[in-house]
C-alpha cells in the first residue's frame, strides 16, 4: 500500500477551497480516500509511532489482538505513544457520543471529518450525552483550575505563593502586568514542563476549597482525576460515573421541584399503617408529577384554561436542539484546546502549541508599548462604538454577506488557529483507522462486572508533586495518610438537615414493597410480551422479528469479533462478518450458517451469505435500540438484564439493512466507520 505523507499546508490555518468565500457556490466532491484524504486518513496511513497494531503482518487478513481476552493479555501499547487505558477511555466515550453518521462528499471543515452537522438531530438521550461530556471536560477542567487558585491563595505552599506574589507586585509597580501574564501564557503553551513547575499536580478530590487537604467526598481516594475520588476499575470510569450522576441529580431536583416535594412540611408521625406510610415517593413517578401538584393546589391543568402550557412546552422543546448543539460546540472547542496543548500521537507534537503561542506573542509585544491609559481609551471607545455604531456595523455586515457569503466560517476556531486539531471523537476515529490500516482492529474496552476495590489508589510523584523543597500541599505524611484512609461515612455527609430531608428518598415502610410488587408485575408482563413476539414473528410480523433476541440468554456464549459478529437479520440468527482481503475491497456480509460458530469465516468458499455490501458503498450508519426507549427502561428495571441493540446500514442507492440483537453493536459500528475512506459527519 502506498504511504501518503502529511503536508503542512493541511495543518496550517488555511481554509479549504470548498470554503472559498469568493466562490460560495463551489463545492468540491470526493468519494474516496484517494480522491481527497482528510488529515485523519493521512495520519492513519503514515505515522511514526509504532505499537502492536503497527507491527502486525500487513499481508494477513485480520489480526486478533485480544478481542475476547482480559486486559493483562492484550499487547501494550496497542498504539505507539498512548497507554492502553487512555485508548480505552477514548473509545468508551466515543461509543457513548456517536449515534448516527452520514457520509459527506465535500472537504470537511478544519481538514477533519467526524464533525457535528449543523442540522444535527435532537434527542433527549443525545442531550444527556452532551451534558455528560460538558461535565467530563469543561466541568472537571474548571474544578481543577479552581483548586490550583485556592492552593495559591491559601499560602500553605509558602515558597510557591511567595514567588507568585513577588512577581505580581513587581510587575504592578513597573506597569508590567500584561506583559508578565502574556509571557507566562506563552510559556505554559509552548513549554510543557513549565506547567508542572508553576502548577504542580494534585488529585482534585484531595484538595479542599480553601487550598488545604481534605478527605475525598467518596470517602476514599480511588482515582486521581475525579471530583469525588471514587474508586474505578479502569481509568476514567469514575469521572464518567460522576457525569452520569450529575445529569441524573439535575433531573431528580427538577422532578422534585415539579412535584412540589417539600420535606420540611412533612408530619413527624412515623406510625405504620397510615396513608403517609403506604404511599410511594411521587418523584419516582415522573410522568404527571407537575400535573398532580397543580391538582393538589386547586389549579386547573387543562389546556383549555391554561393557554401558556402548549406554547411554553413547544418553545422549550424547539430551543433544545440549538442548546444541545451549543453545548456540543463548547465541549468540542475545549477538547481541541486540550489536544493542542497536549497532542496525542499520531498528531504532530509541537505544531499546534507553537501556533497558539504565536497568537499570544503579538499581545506580549504590543503590551510593552501600550500604556494602561491607551488600553482604557481603546476599551471605552469600543464600548461606545458597539452601543451607538449600529448603522455602520449593519451596513458593514450587509456588504460582507453580499461579497463574501462564507466569511463567518473564517471566524470558527476549527478553521483558523485550531485547524487540524482534533476533538476527542476525531482523535478516536484516527486511532481506529490506524488499526484498520494495519489489518489489526483495536480491541474493545474491557468490560468488568465486579465493583472497583474500596481502597486508596497508588499516589506517585506524577499525581502529587510540589515545587522545589515544599511538601505536597504543605501537608505532612500523616495528614495525607489520614485524608486517603477510606471512610464510607463521608459520602453521605451534606450541608445541613434541610439538604438531608430533601435528598432523602425513604418514604415509609411499604413504599419499597409497593415498588417491588410493581416490579414483579412488570417482569411477568415483559416475559409475556417476549413470548408473544415469538408467536407474532412466526406469522410474519417484521416488528416482532426485530425484537427477537434483544434480551440475550445469560447462558449463551456471546463472544464475537473482530471479524464475525453475532446478530439477527429479520429475526433470523446469524453472523455479520467483514472481509478485508488485500486482493478485494472490504465488504460486509450476513450469513445464517451455524457452522461459523466453530469454523469462522476466514478462507471459506462454502459460505453463501444472504446479502453482501462493499463497505465503500455505505453512506449512513445509525445505532438503533432493541426496544423503544420506554420499553427498554421497563425491561432493564424489571429483568435486570442487558438489552442488545441494533444497527441500520444504508448504501448509496438508499437500500437499508437492519441487523438486531447485537451485543457488540458499538464495536461493529467502529470498524465500519474506520475501515474505508469515507468522510463522516455526525447527526
Amino acid at each position: 500500500m502506498a504511504k501518503r505523507g502529511v503536508h503542512y499546508e493541511d495543518l496550517l490555518p488555511v481554509p479549504t477551497e470548498g470554503m472559498a468565500p469568493t466562490d460560495p457556490d463551489k463545492r468540491e466532491r470526493s468519494t474516496s480516500m484517494a480522491e481527497g484524504p482528510t488529515l485523519s486518513h493521512a495520519l492513519a496511513q503514515d505515522h511514526t509511532d509504532h505499537g502492536a497494531v503497527s507491527l502486525s503482518d500487513e499481508g494477513a487478513e485480520v489480526v486478533n489482538l485480544g478481542w475476547n481476552e482480559p486486559p493483562e493479555k492484550i499487547p501494550k501499547p496497542l498504539v505507539g505513544g498512548l497507554p492502553n487505558e487512555e485508548l480505552w477511555l477514548l473509545v468508551r466515550r466515543f461509543n457513548k457520543q456517536m449515534y448516527h453518521v452520514k457520509e459527506t462528499l465535500h472537504p470537511p471543515p478544519g481538514g477533519l471529518d467526524m464533525y457535528v452537522a449543523d442540522e444535527e438531530e435532537f434527542s433527549p438521550d443525545k442531550l444527556r450525552s452532551n451534558l455528560e461530556r460538558l461535565y467530563m471536560t469543561v466541568g472537571i477542567g474548571i474544578m481543577g483550575f479552581g483548586k490550583h487558585i485556592a492552593r495559591l491563595r491559601s499560602w500553605r505552599e509558602t515558597r510557591r505563593t511567595a514567588w507568585f506574589c513577588t512577581a505580581y507586585f513587581l510587575a504592578w509597580m513597573f506597569d508590567f502586568l500584561v506583559p508578565l501574564f502574556s509571557l507566562m501564557l506563552i510559556a505554559l503553551i509552548a513549554y510543557p514542563p513549565s506547567r508542572e513547575l508553576l502548577f504542580p499536580p494534585a488529585p482534585i478530590a484531595l484538595v479542599s476549597g480553601s487550598g488545604g487537604v481534605q478527605k475525598p467526598k467518596a470517602g476514599v481516594l480511588g482515582s486521581h482525576d475525579s471530583a469525588t475520588g471514587a474508586p474505578e476499575n479502569h481509568k476514567g470510569e469514575a469521572v464518567e460515573n460522576e457525569a452520569s450522576n450529575f445529569v441524573s441529580s439535575i433531573a431528580a431536583v427538577a422532578i422534585s421541584s415539579a412535584s412540589g416535594k417539600h420535606p420540611q412540611n412533612e408530619p413527624e408521625d412515623n406510625e405504620k399503617g397510615t396513608a403517609q406510610d403506604s404511599v410511594p415517593d411521587p418523584t419516582a413517578l415522573a410522568m404527571g408529577a407537575a400535573k398532580a401538584k397543580d391538582k393538589a393546589d386547586g389549579k386547573s391543568t387543562s389546556a383549555t384554561h391554561d393557554k401558556t402550557k402548549v406554547p411554553m412546552e413547544t418553545a422549550m422543546w424547539t430551543k433544545m436542539r440549538p442548546v444541545m448543539h451549543g453545548l456540543g460546540d463548547l465541549t468540542d472547542t475545549w477538547e481541541r484546546f486540550a489536544n493542542a496543548l497536549e497532542p496525542t500521537p499520531p498528531f504532530p507534537k509541537d505544531l499546534y502549541r507553537f501556533r497558539l503561542a504565536a497568537v499570544v506573542l503579538p499581545m506580549f509585544a504590543g503590551s510593552i508599548f501600550i500604556s494602561s491609559y491607551m488600553f482604557m481609551k481603546g476599551v471605552t471607545f469600543g464600548v461606545g462604538f458597539g452601543f451607538f455604531g449600529d448603522p455602520i456595523t449593519r451596513r458593514g455586515l450587509e456588504w460582507l454577506n453580499k461579497n463574501y457569503p462564507n466569511w463567518m466560517k473564517f471566524l470558527e476556531l476549527r478553521n483558523n488557529i485550531l485547524k487540524g486539531v482534533p476533538t476527542n471523537a476525531q482523535l478516536t476515529i484516527t486511532l481506529l483507522r490506524i488499526g484498520e490500516a494495519n489489518h489489526a482492529p483495536l480491541p474493545p474496552p474491557p468490560r468488568t462486572s465486579a465493583p472497583p476495590p474500596e481502597e486508596s489508589a497508588e499516589v506517585s510523584e506524577e499525581n502529587l508533586r510540589a515545587t522545589g523543597a515544599d511538601y505536597p500541599l504543605n501537608a505532612t505524611q500523616e495528614e495525607l495518610d489520614d485524608a486517603m484512609t477510606p471512610d464510607p461515612s463521608v459520602a453521605h455527609q451534606t450541608g445541613g438537615s434541610d439538604i438531608d430531608a430533601s435528598k432523602n428518598s425513604k418514604h415509609g415502610h411499604k413504599g419499597s414493597k409497593i415498588l417491588g410488587f410493581f416490579k414483579a408485575t412488570a417482569k411477568g408482563a415483559v416475559e409475556t410480551a417476549i413470548g408473544a413476539d415469538r408467536l407474532k414473528a412466526k406469522v410474519g410480523s417484521e416488528h416482532a422479528k426485530d425484537r427477537l433476541g434483544v434480551i440475550p440468554d445469560p447462558k449463551e456464549d456471546l463472544t464475537s469479533g473482530p471479524v464475525e459478529f453475532k446478530c439477527r437479520y429479520h429475526g433470523k440468527k446469524g453472523h455479520l462478518y467483514i472481509t478485508s482481503k488485500t486482493t478485494a475491497p472490504p465488504a460486509v456480509h450476513f450469513s445464517s450458517d451455524s457452522s461459523i460458530d466453530k469454523l469462522g469465516t476466514r478462507d471459506r468458499e462454502d459460505l453463501h451469505p444472504e446479502w453482501s455490501l462493499p463497505i465503500s458503498e455505505i453512506k449512513e450508519l445509525k445505532k438503533i435500540g432493541g426496544f423503544g426507549w420506554k420499553a427498554k427502561l421497563v425491561v432493564g428495571w424489571a429483568l435486570d438484564r442487558e438489552v442488545a441493540d441494533g444497527l441500520e446500514i444504508v448504501d448509496r442507492r438508499g437500500v437499508m439493512w437492519k441487523v438486531t440483537a447485537m451485543v457488540l453493536r458499538d464495536e461493529l459500528f467502529n470498524r465500519l466507520v474506520a475501515i474505508n475512506g469515507q468522510k463522516w459527519e455526525c447527526w
